[in-house]
């Protein structure tokens, strides 16, 4: 049994399906999908917190008041309630592009700091899908339509909520009275794989009780065995307490007066990295195909987070009625199609040796060793972390084509006749399997 303290808490290893899971989706849905603006940059999924604010403290909130005087006449911010319909949402959709993807996990935003929930809760009277426009539990949807994909269910949910009564009144009360109660009801009934926590920072995790809530989760819950939360529980918990530890945009946290990067932690559990195709979570129409990262530049990040031990949290912002931007998911699609044929250097693998070389992944899985290029086969190239040895079978993943093998001063390097694109069912990244004979 696990105990009400970090020490015990901490030593709660972390479910072997997440660390080899690799790939997840994230995805920001909600009432400021409606707007759908934010200054580039920006996250547009803090609409309504900026264009609230009675004195802005940047030039970016600034402008969200600008537009939204412009386009809203500055109406209050809960009346995105009635626009919010989500009425072309089709979870048999999602679920198929999230498998076709290479996706094993998903992260779906049940609450966002607004407060709105969509999904069916007690806790959010009038603010929520149920209730709402919609007349939907999206997250209960989702969730069914998962089912039998391969592809598990989690979901994120905000731990504070900028204009709650009680939040306003006493982070404590509020974390008792109404967070913890709402995170059972959550955990209980939609039995997610995840739990992604987040807005922790305004506070230690004393004042939002955070181990007790932890301590049921790992003791008394139905998904004590399985479930993956993350480490954001307290504005002094990230990468040092809780679940997996996590990064956005390759930072740890800025709230303790540093900013530390996962390079700058000694790890001793799963991490993962969450990032937008763009910038913003939510969907942002201010990015144009310039802000957006191809296929070829999200599969190195995907590849340089697996060949360090990490995840790749990848989110979608779709739009307000429910439709995911042809963008989006033409990214998904590339990425799936490539994980289609290298998928064996990815799932289940493990850190063999890091490099610093730009353009080079390796992984190991079981007595293979995988070198993931960026170089197309039909060139000569040598990996200097893998040593010659005469009992080596290399073959090229996606293609039939003999790889020649070379003894480079000891180092081992490798050729394949290949003459065109046309010859390798694979594109941007390029994987050779090693294999000691």
């Amino acid at each position: 049994m696990f105990e009400n303290n970090w020490e015990s808490l901490n030593s709660r290893k972390v479910p072997d399906w997440f660390g080899k899971a690799k790939f997840g989706i994230f995805i920001h849905w909600g009432l400021y999908s409606v707007p759908a603006y934010a200054p580039l940059k920006d996250y547009a999924e803090w609409y309504g917190y900026s264009c609230n604010m009675e004195n802005p403290e940047t030039p970016a909130q600034e402008k969200y008041k600008e537009f939204h005087k412009k386009h809203y006449n500055s109406r209050p911010y809960y009346d995105f309630v009635n626009d919010f319909k989500g009425e072309r949402f089709d979870a048999e959709k999602w679920a198929t592009l999230f498998k076709r993807s290479g996706a094993k996990y998903i992260n779906f935003v049940s609450k966002h700091h607004d407060g709105y929930c969509l999904y069916d809760t007690k806790f959010a009277p009038g603010l929520n899908s149920v209730e709402c426009a919609p007349k939907r539990d999206f997250l209960m949807e989702l969730k069914n339509a998962m089912e039998g994909t391969g592809v598990r269910f989690g979901v994120y949910h905000s731990v504070y909520e900028w204009w709650h009564p009680y939040y306003l009144e006493d982070p404590e009360k509020y974390a008792l009275e109404h967070l913890h109660p709402m995170l059972k009801e959550l955990v209980e009934k939609y039995q997610p794989n995840t739990l992604f926590t987040d807005g922790e920072w305004e506070h230690e995790s004393d004042v939002w009780h955070s181990t007790e809530f932890l301590q049921w989760l790992y003791n008394e819950s139905s998904v004590k065995d399985f479930i993956v939360p993350n480490d954001r529980w307290g504005k002094e918990t990230r990468g040092r307490k809780g679940g997996n530890f996590t990064t956005e945009y390759g930072i740890i946290d800025v709230y303790l007066g540093t900013e530390r990067r996962i390079e700058d932690v000694e790890l001793d559990r799963p991490f993962e990295e969450c990032r937008g195709i763009g910038r913003s979570f939510g969907i942002n129409k201010e990015e144009g195909c310039e802000d957006y990262l191809s296929v070829k530049e999200l599969l190195k990040i995907l590849c340089s987070l697996v060949s360090k031990g990490g995840n790749f949290l990848l989110n979608i912002g779709p739009d307000a009625d429910g439709t995911i931007p042809p963008l989006m998911e033409e990214r998904l699609l590339g990425m799936g199609k490539w994980l289609e044929v290298n998928g064996e250097a990815i799932y289940d693998s493990e850190v063999y040796v890091k490099t610093k070389e730009e353009g080079l992944y390796y992984t190991k899985n079981g007595n293979n060793i995988y070198a993931i290029t960026e170089i197309f086969p039909s060139k000569k190239q040598t990996f200097a972390e893998i040593p010659f040895s005469n009992n080596l079978k290399v073959s090229l993943l996606g293609s039939d084509a003999n790889v020649e093998i070379f003894n480079d001063d000891g180092k081992l390097s490798l050729k394949a006749d290949i003459d065109s694109p046309d010859d390798i069912n694979s594109q941007y990244l390029y994987t050779y399997k090693i294999t000691r004979g």
